[in-house]
């Protein structure tokens, strides 16, 4: 939805000043609520899976990678250190000492100044005291409406055993956050394909996920005489189908680079992308989401979605969540796709990462969106407010719900 905002502009007016048009671009993508499609984050239900607070934000692995360049410690020994040990390290290695200009880094300076707390404290007593006073329902109140996010897909691991047995025991899910089944460690656990499928069946019954989600390495392969392309064919493909539910793959990482970073320790790598495109026509009645996390696919996926209209690209994950690359890959994803892509999902694992994420992102997007419009312009073609509102609507929200709509007999939603 879009906030109603005053403006000297109508909704159906030709704009074909580049000032008032660049103004209503971000107008427009900085009041429109979205939904994002995949995240970490969970409600106050799952317990210490909702992660909150300046304490989680520092010592998220992102910033713990980013300080060990810096701080002269040893692995071993900040492991060592409690949750407030690490954080107080990485506030003082890298936002005291250092000018916080990594996007990571940055990300937590949006967040205090979005809460209207001092971005230069030499400490983390004011920030503490602050996320310490508030109720967490109050709190995820204000953060999504900081956020402008209207709802949020979870991650969910029917294999993480505290996790399964907060399902089991029965949750009163909050509305905002919407399910899907991550299936990592099914596909690389093996297992009988008949047991497997009863599993699956009875996690999709007991979680009502919205869709069914892997990420895999960069050396994926399909097809592949392994167990998991069997695990693909005969179960999860199969159930995704049945289901009505799209298959979301995350493509590229390589596992545990450094050990020793632990959750830090991944690296990327470049995936083949002729696997994505040889399940697209094999599954042709199965939805697909994806996103790359090596800049090099980035191309590649688009030609791919350009051929598959079963191929959905989004986001921009993990290494790729930078103002640079964000701008690269959305203007790319315009000029091979208009709007029928989904540009951003924040990844959260904290909660107050949603502020950050989706303010830098909507940054970098009205931008690839205003010199889309521009171009048109200079091509002979005006927008308007109201066609601008359609186009941020489907890329922040209806393309993905449409996605998730189940498949009729003739593959086309």
């Amino acid at each position: 939805m879009v906030t109603s905002t005053e403006n000297h502009v109508t909704s159906t007016e030709l704009l074909r000043n580049a000032e008032e048009l660049r103004a209503q671009v971000q107008l427009i993508v900085n009041s429109t609520y979205v939904t994002d499609v995949h995240t970490h984050i969970f409600p106050p239900v799952f317990k210490d899976l909702c992660l909150f607070g300046i304490d989680e934000l520092l010592t998220y692995h992102y910033l713990v990678a980013e300080m060990f360049r810096t701080a002269r410690m040893s692995y071993e020994r900040f492991w060592r250190m409690s949750k407030t040990e690490q954080a107080d390290l990485v506030w003082q290695t890298l936002f005291v000492e250092n000018s916080p200009v990594s996007e990571a880094a940055r990300g937590v300076i949006s967040v205090l100044d979005a809460f209207g707390l001092d971005t230069r404290a030499p400490d983390l007593k004011e920030a503490r005291e602050f996320f310490n006073s508030r109720t967490l329902r109050e709190h995820i109140e204000h953060v999504f409406d900081l956020a402008l996010v209207s709802d949020v897909v979870m991650t969910n691991d029917p294999l993480d055993e505290a996790e399964a047995q907060m399902w089991t025991d029965g949750i009163n899910l909050d509305r905002r956050f919407r399910s899907s089944l991550r299936l990592d460690r099914l596909l690389n656990g093996g297992g009988d394909v008949l047991s497997t499928r009863r599993f699956l069946d009875e996690w999709i019954q007991r979680t009502d996920p919205v869709y069914l989600a892997a990420s895999l390495p960069a050396e994926f392969q399909f097809p592949s005489d392994d167990t998991r392309d069997r695990l693909l064919r005969e179960v999860v493909l199969p159930a995704a189908r049945d289901h009505g539910l799209p298959l979301t793959l995350m493509i590229g990482v390589r596992r545990q680079v450094n050990p020793k970073l632990r959750e830090a320790g991944d690296g990327v790598g470049r995936a083949d992308v002729k696997a994505i495109e040889r399940l697209c026509a094999e599954f042709h009645d199965v939805k697909f989401l994806a996103t790359f996390l090596s800049r090099e696919n980035q191309h590649e996926l688009c030609v791919a979605a350009r051929k598959f209209n079963n191929l959905m690209p989004f986001g921009c994950w993990w290494f790729l969540n930078n103002p640079s690359i964000v701008s690269e890959i959305t203007r790319e994803r315009f000029e091979l796709l208009g709007p029928s892509f989904i540009p951003q999902h924040s990844d959260a694992r904290v909660l107050e990462q949603l502020i950050y994420k989706w303010r830098h992102a909507r940054k970098e997007i009205a931008g690839a969106l205003y010199d889309s419009y521009a171009r048109l312009l200079d091509s002979g073609r005006a927008v308007t407010s109201e066609e601008i509102s359609r186009d941020v609507r489907r890329l922040f929200s209806e393309n993905f719900n449409a996605w998730i709509v189940t498949l009729n007999a003739e593959g086309v939603g």
